[in-house]
């Protein structure tokens, strides 16, 4: 059976958490002489911030709560999807001691906040179709594995990870947090694992404003989890980790679902297109299955591919040196015009004679790619 308190850094359970002002006095009315905030207002033009904001975002959790299906009381707002990344590791894990397992290729900033706090990584790589390897992933786990992370939908490949296998391992590691990060699960034809959170008391879910709600620029990232958890993470973050103007805009798009819900389907047609396309293209050796909003795809020769798109200012990323990722470039879905560009530069490059000379790679570029559905 799961037990937190065993499973956290011991002088954190002991922990006495800074109390804001904001969090003696939650009134919304009153003669605030109590934080030495300003009292004559801004210097801006666009908005009075002269005061702190509300340290729990309680707004934001009340409204967020039905649509994502959980109690409020499960709900962190993290600056980004990094800060609590990094919360839970330093809630859990001893630097120089314990240690996380990661399954690559996935989201980097996993390896780097273990990174930044002295935490050892244990690697168990994907199977080549991007699956959780569930036996090496138990057989790797140690007494100190303290968190075990999920990136579903994955990245950079795209896929959402076969829902039996985050079952297994929730079920079998119980000494350790498993997170399965959802930053992409909008664009996903499948029910979040926020779902299964009151079943399982050592399972936490990432999601994110940046993605589908198009608030990148905000950093707002959301945590799901135990309330047990949650209020040790509202221990250890920073009093005020989340400024007025974001929860202000956050609480504005969350009353505009959808708006977001029709973006996000307009994406997905654009992505369906944009890979029919692509499909055609001499230099496309395959397209990875995507349930998020990008293709990973496979060329015969990823490097001049990227840098001729770069000087034709189309901007991709460099997947090509990532495990399992050889020959690849993950390209985001844009707008029909964006797309358009970056199919003309790849069409004008598959026809000049400088792309004739390229070398073949290891595909076979005599058949079609493949293309897989999206199921």
């Amino acid at each position: 059976m799961f037990n937190l308190q065993a499973l956290l850094r011991p002088h954190i359970l002991g922990l006495t958490p800074y109390s804001s002002a904001r969090d003696e006095y939650t009134g919304k009315e009153g003669v605030f002489l109590d934080a030495n905030e300003n009292p004559l207002g801004s210097t801006t033009s666009t908005g009075e911030y002269n005061r702190y904001p509300d340290p729990h975002q309680w707004a934001i959790k009340q409204r967020l709560a039905p649509i994502k299906g959980v109690r409020p009381e499960q709900i962190f707002l993290g600056n980004g999807s990094d800060e609590p990344i990094d919360l839970l590791v330093r809630a859990t894990c001893r630097p120089g001691h314990d240690n996380i397992l990661i399954m690559p290729p996935t989201y980097g900033m996993y390896e780097v906040s273990a990174a930044i706090n002295d935490v050892n990584v244990i690697k168990v790589p994907l199977t080549p179709d991007f699956q959780v390897d569930v036996e090496a992933v138990l057989a790797a786990v140690t007494p100190e594995t303290k968190l075990i992370w999920l990136c579903s939908p994955n990245n950079p490949s795209g896929n959402l990870l076969q829902a039996e296998a985050i079952r297994a391992i929730l079920e079998a590691a119980q000494q350790s947090l498993v997170i399965v990060d959802e930053a992409y699960i909008d664009f996903a034809d499948t029910t979040s694992w926020t779902s299964e959170l009151d079943n399982y008391t050592n399972l936490v879910v990432l999601q994110t404003f940046s993605k589908a709600w198009g608030l990148a620029a905000l950093r707002l990232g959301m945590c799901f989890a135990s309330e047990e958890l949650i209020r040790v993470m509202n221990k250890i973050k920073p009093p005020y980790n989340i400024s007025a103007p974001t929860q202000s805009l956050a609480l504005e798009a969350l009353a505009h679902e959808s708006a977001k819900n029709a973006m996000v389907a307009q994406i997905l047609a654009e992505r369906q297109t944009l890979a029919e396309n692509l499909r055609s293209l001499p230099s496309v050796q395959r397209i990875h299955p995507s349930d998020a909003n990008f293709l990973l795809v496979q060329f015969t020769d990823a490097q001049a591919t990227f840098e001729h798109l770069i000087e034709q200012q189309v901007i991709v990323r460099d997947r090509s040196r990532v495990k399992l990722c050889d020959g690849c470039l993950r390209i985001t879905v844009g707008t029909r015009d964006e797309n358009e560009r970056l199919l003309a530069v790849l069409r004008h490059m598959s026809s000049s004679p400088v792309s004739a000379e390229l070398p073949l790679g290891t595909g076979d570029v005599a058949t079609k790619p493949e293309l897989v559905s999206n199921s």
